[in-house]
């Protein structure tokens, strides 16, 4: 899966990247000072590097913990999310990530135990709290579990710290881990779900709805909190048959009594990302779809996106209670 392998000297021989060096050993392996050298260099093939991309070890150096966007808020009254990874196996047509990285290339940061000491410190600060600390913001939690060995080094943290919660987002599979540890309370593994036929024509490489929910079934079977994340919600004529027939395929198979959590949201992406997405995939009918650029964001019409919201949150709260219910409009944030 992957062919060349680029390690920061200061990582070369921290036992992460001896690790993942020996999962590859016919890899190409090329030493660089910094990752932003590769990562953030100018006139980058997007196209091209998604096709094969490249592993690039690294350290960072700061910001382990951001605040969380509003979006995210899922009960928590804190809210942080922290990147141990940038990018994603994934290609989703309208993820923001296309739009916001010039590279492709993974960036995985090996340093694992900077990440653990920021959240246990704010967990300390917080004591008395409620804080929430996301993944899968800027990467998929789960699918390159196998190769990053995510939860392993970072779920008996959240052991050890019962008033926190985590939540693991992802669009994958990549279960495994988790069915060979006991579940804990305070993780919500939170699957993004669009319908099928948006999944076939926008979200490339992802797996099918049905073999995602074959995951959901077994996690929550073990004893795994479940979140349901419809967020974007995307637009195509007929939009009311496909997610009505989304909600009812997920609701035959998972009791709501296993869902922390259910959010909904509208599309939304920074005009420029959005801009270089059309770059990108000049020929994509999405891209051309019913949006409006105001503020520096692009978005469904409002009356669109309303018509969305309204519905999709009906059909939800017909399977869910209120108090798991968490919709964000663009006339919210």
């Amino acid at each position: 899966m992957i062919s060349t392998l680029y390690i920061e000297e200061a990582v070369r021989e921290h036992p992460r990247s001896r690790e993942i060096c020996a999962r590859f050993p016919h890899a190409r392996q090329i030493l660089c000072a910094h990752y932003g050298e590769l990562f953030n260099r100018k006139a980058q093939h997007f196209r091209l590097q998604k096709q094969g991309p490249a592993l690039i070890l690294a350290r960072k150096q700061q910001r382990f913990l951001l605040p969380a966007p509003p979006q995210y808020g899922i009960g928590g009254s804190h809210n942080y999310y922290f990147s141990h990874m940038l990018n994603c196996l994934y290609d989703c047509r309208y993820c923001f990530l296309q739009g916001m990285y010039r590279s492709a290339n993974y960036v995985l940061f090996v340093n694992y135990e900077d990440f653990q000491q920021a959240i246990h410190a704010q967990a300390r600060d917080l004591a008395d709290a409620d804080p929430y600390f996301y993944s899968g913001y800027d990467c998929d939690s789960l699918a390159l579990d196998p190769v990053t060995r995510f939860c392993g080094e970072f779920l008996p943290l959240f052991k050890k710290l019962p008033h926190c919660r985590i939540e693991l987002r992802t669009k994958s599979t990549q279960i495994r881990a988790l069915l060979h540890m006991e579940p804990l309370p305070n993780c919500i593994v939170a699957f993004s779900l669009t319908p099928e036929t948006i999944r076939r024509k926008l979200e490339h490489g992802v797996p099918s709805v049905a073999r995602r929910l074959d995951a959901m079934e077994k996690l929550y079977r073990r004893g795994w909190q479940l979140g349901l994340r419809f967020d974007p919600l995307i637009y195509q004529q007929g939009f009311e048959h496909d997610y009505q027939a989304l909600f009812a395929m997920i609701f035959a198979r998972i009791p709501a009594t296993t869902l922390h959590s259910v959010s909904l949201g509208g599309f939304r992406m920074p005009e420029k990302f959005f801009r270089t997405l059309g770059r990108l995939y000049p020929d994509e009918a999405f891209l051309a779809g019913p949006f409006v650029a105001q503020k520096g964001m692009v978005a469904y019409r409002q009356e669109l996106e309303t018509r969305m919201m309204d519905f999709c949150s009906a059909q939800l709260l017909s399977y869910i209670p209120h108090d798991k219910f968490f919709p964000c409009s663009n006339a919210s944030t």
